[in-house]
C-alpha cells in the first residue's frame, strides 16, 4: 500500500470517529480536513453552537437547522488562521448539494468519502468543479 493510500485509510478511521462525537440519532458524520499531511479542521453533524444537541423532532425528522459534518469543518477553518485552499476532506457519507457548494468556493480540491448517500447530487457537481472526488468504502 503507498503512503497515500495509508494516510487516507487513517484519516478516514478518524473521521469515523470523530463521527462518534453527533448527537444525532439516524446519522452521525464525520469529516476531517487535512493539509500538508497536517488535520487543520474537523466536524461532526449536529445543532449550532448554543442549540440543544438535539438533532431530530418529535417524527425522527432532522431539524433543518442541524449542520451537516463537512460544514461544520470549513465553518471552523474559517474561523481559524488556518486555509483550506489546496485541503483535501474526508468524510464518512457523500456530501449534499448545499455542502458540495460550500466545499468547491472553500477551496478544497479532494473530497474523499466513505459510503453513498441516497442522492449523488453533490459529488457530481464536486467533479463537474474539476474537484478530485474519490470513494473509499468503509473496511472492518
Amino acid at each position: 500500500m503507498d503512503k497515500q493510500l495509508k494516510r487516507d485509510h487513517l484519516y478516514m478511521k478518524m473521521a469515523r470517529t470523530w463521527a462518534e462525537n453527533s448527537y444525532c440519532v439516524r446519522r452521525k458524520v464525520g469529516a476531517l480536513m487535512v493539509r500538508d499531511n497536517m488535520i487543520i479542521s474537523d466536524g461532526f453533524n449536529g445543532t449550532p453552537s448554543g442549540f440543544e444537541n438535539i438533532c431530530e423532532d418529535e417524527n425522527n425528522v432532522s431539524k433543518p437547522y442541524v449542520l451537516h459534518a463537512e460544514a461544520n469543518a470549513i465553518t471552523k477553518v474559517a474561523r481559524s488562521n488556518n486555509s483550506s485552499e489546496g485541503a483535501t476532506i474526508y468524510i464518512t457519507a457523500s456530501p449534499c448539494m448545499e455542502c458540495s457548494k460550500l466545499i468547491i468556493q472553500s477551496g478544497i480540491k479532494r473530497v474523499v468519502y466513505g459510503e453513498k448517500y441516497r442522492l449523488m447530487d453533490g459529488v457530481e457537481l464536486l467533479e463537474r468543479a474539476g474537484i478530485q472526488v474519490d470513494f473509499m468504502p468503509f473496511e472492518n
